[in-house]
């Protein structure tokens, strides 16, 4: 791919609050391009031929860690794969020691999870390498809110003035963050719904709509943003039970059939099939999950490149 005139305003991605409208087109721009390249039968480009890549995963991942390692190799990217479970952090040592070590084998950008919320704006005050964050603990996941917008668009076209929710465990989640930056800056009306114990306080804001009414909340949506009830992160009992959250505020085909309209079904995976939402909803004619994951590797592709390039 020739080098783009235009480039992002900042030199990390560390959450969808540091771009502005004009970067987020940019990143859907040169994802439309790098789509085109994923599905050509040739699906390698040499644009990062010469960038070496390391991913940091601090937390457990498959889809993010695959769908990176997957945009960095059709990039031509030389790949680094770093797992905490298998490193000496084990032993004790600190993130940035870990860091400062990975950047002396002559690393140029860094893919990293991490359980700790502001660990990647830490390291990019540190080092001065490129930082990607593939998600900080409870704050941000800003190339997953890029890709469910890059998803909504290529479904309702200009999201300007669209409506979308994004239902279930708000409390926990780094995508309902980035989600709401995200689609806020492209001009859409986003609402939150789930139960009261997992919306965050204060959440209004930021300029959303809360409900607590799913079926009503249905009705209003043109895109219904289902998030996974993130058991891992829940310290203490939320909701009565699985089952009774299921029954109250998960999303089966007899309430979509209810509506009046089609609207469009997302999830970030992975899905908890049966609590926020039935199979016969995820698999259904609504859903666009699986274009999610297709499109979460041209996305992943843009960003890097854009990145790389604005060096």
């Amino acid at each position: 791919m020739a080098a783009m005139t235009q480039q992002l305003s900042t030199r990390h991605l560390l959450g969808i609050k540091d771009l502005t409208a004009e970067d987020i087109q940019l990143i859907f721009h040169t994802a439309d391009s790098f789509k085109e390249v994923i599905n050509r039968p040739i699906k390698k480009v040499p644009s990062l031929r010469d960038i070496t890549i390391a991913n940091l995963f601090f937390e457990d991942s498959t889809r993010t860690r695959i769908s990176f390692e997957l945009a960095e190799k059709r990039l031509s990217a030389d790949v680094i794969n770093f797992s905490a479970s298998s490193s000496s952090v084990k032993k004790g040592e600190t993130l940035l020691d870990t860091v400062n070590n990975i950047l002396s084998m002559k690393v140029d950008m860094i893919v990293m999870r991490h359980p700790a919320p502001g660990a990647c704006k830490f390291l990019a005050e540190h080092i001065s390498a490129n930082i990607v964050n593939a998600g900080d603990g409870t704050h941000e996941h800003p190339t997953q809110a890029l890709l469910d917008a890059y998803s909504m668009r290529e479904q309702l076209g200009d999201l300007k003035g669209k409506h979308v929710a994004i239902f279930g465990d708000i409390l926990h989640s780094r995508v309902a963050l980035s989600n709401i930056f995200c689609l806020q800056k492209l001009g859409a009306k986003v609402r939150v719904c789930g139960p009261p114990t997992l919306i965050p306080k204060h959440i209004d804001q930021l300029g959303v709509e809360v409900d607590y009414d799913v079926r009503k909340t249905l009705a209003w949506c043109d895109v219904a943003n289902v998030l996974r009830i993130q058991l891992e992160r829940q310290h203490i009992r939320y909701f009565p039970t699985l089952r009774e959250y299921a029954q109250y505020f998960g999303i089966n085909r007899p309430l979509l059939d209810s509506l009046d309209k089609k609207i469009v079904i997302m999830h970030p995976g992975p899905i908890n099939r049966g609590v926020e939402i039935t199979s016969d909803v995820a698999d259904s004619e609504h859903s666009i999950i699986l274009q999610q994951v297709e499109n979460g590797v041209a996305i992943r592709m843009a960003v890097l490149y854009l990145l790389a390039v604005r060096n």
